[in-house]
């Protein structure tokens, strides 16, 4: 049996994810929502501070790039797919992420006020050697613990609910691209996104049935409205195009 080849792009995507799941022991904390509170309790700012704030910065001209190309979690998600490729609902779980998102936030500005505001900037703080891996065993749980729990907790929602479901759901990260996202768009400059033309679009629904995050896109395609918050830049609409109605652009937009 002959098996199709992705797209050389979706390849290197693919390759980028992978490569990203495997540092993924070393990065670890640097995505940790636990640390940033820590660090705030102590005004430090620290390596998960300066993560977050790059993914915010980054989203005003990447906009959800980081996702689609180099998030570990992302990349777990996306191998899980084949014990579970159904489509998640829009609207249904998209919430959640908001309702942990918003307290979290809240929780980091009290803690950072109750310590005098932010008076260092330590981007290895509790991370000993610059990697989780190289932490030793202390009184908290150690770090291949809470590893092991993220794999599970994003693994099983993917297998449980559908496609990339940790995304749309739990994932902390998210909403900081998303604002980036919304800010970017308020202000209009040249960012990279994705453009449609309509006449070109045959509604075969590829785009659609091929979205890691099950958004309508020959919806999007057929308004010329590609902008979505959930839309994470992956390019496998771009891709999978057997018309070619859809490409990637670094422009204004509408």
């Amino acid at each position: 049996m002959k098996i199709k080849q992705l797209p050389a792009r979706q390849r290197i995507r693919q390759g980028l994810l992978l490569l990203s799941f495997l540092l993924f022991p070393v990065t670890l904390y640097y995505f940790s929502p636990a640390l940033i509170l820590q660090g705030a309790s102590e005004g430090v700012i620290n390596g998960s501070f300066l993560a977050f704030s790059l993914m915010a910065g980054a989203a005003l001209f990447l906009g959800r790039a980081w996702c689609g190309w180099a998030c570990p979690a992302g990349a777990l998600q996306e191998l899980a797919m084949p014990a579970n490729a159904r489509r998640v609902p829009r609207g249904k779980v998209d919430w959640i992420k908001w309702a942990i998102w918003i307290p979290w936030i809240a929780l980091i500005a009290v803690l950072a006020v109750g310590a005098g505001g932010y008076t260092s900037i330590d981007p290895f703080y509790q991370i000993e050697g610059g990697a989780t891996l190289a932490i030793p065993a202390g009184d908290g749980p150690p770090w291949w613990m809470i590893y092991y729990i993220i794999l599970l907790l994003f693994a099983g929602l993917a297998a449980a609910i559908g496609r990339r479901a940790g995304c749309r759901t739990v994932c902390w990260m998210a909403p900081f691209m998303i604002i980036g996202r919304w800010l970017r768009n308020r202000v209009a400059w040249p960012a990279l996104r994705l453009v449609a033309d309509p006449a070109k679009c045959t509604q075969c629904l590829t785009c659609t049935r091929g979205c890691p995050m099950s958004l309508e896109v020959h919806e999007m395609v057929k308004r010329a409205a590609m902008e979505d918050a959930e839309c994470i830049l992956c390019g496998t609409c771009v891709d999978g195009c057997p018309q070619k109605a859809i490409t990637y652009a670094f422009s204004r937009g509408k």
